[in-house]
């Protein structure tokens, strides 16, 4: 049974190449159901690694495809790319802030404009 799964893994890591990383697709290609793959990440270090490195090429295909994009000049993928990759550069629509340390509570009293006028 055992080398009947490696074979299954081996496969699999074969069909996530030849998809791109597209889990549905090659689960489909080697004849598994998704949660046979999901179990093997989870249990399998090695495989593990191996499915995140095939991830990897996937992300680096697109962004090859995205500078393609930009190179024919299309505004779209500019801006797409400086919002991702430019934000230390300040291509941001909003700014995200990092904040920590210790927080002490604050009280605040609401009052009634009657209230104000009586107390104050």
């Amino acid at each position: 049974m055992q080398d009947r799964t490696e074979k299954h893994k081996i496969a699999m890591l074969e069909a996530l190449e030849k998809t791109l990383g597209v889990v549905t697709s090659a689960c489909k290609i080697v004849g598994i159901d998704r949660t046979t793959h999901y179990q093997w990440l989870k249990d399998d270090e090695a495989y593990h690694k191996a499915v995140k490195s095939i991830d990897d090429v996937a992300i680096d295909f697109a962004e090859s495809q995205l500078h393609k994009q930009i190179g024919k000049g299309r505004t779209q993928a500019t801006i797409f790319y400086l919002k991702t990759k430019g934000k230390k550069r300040g291509y941001v629509e909003k700014q995200e802030l990092d904040v920590s340390g210790e927080f002490k509570p604050i009280t605040i009293t609401l009052m009634r404009d009657d209230e104000s006028e009586t107390n104050g």
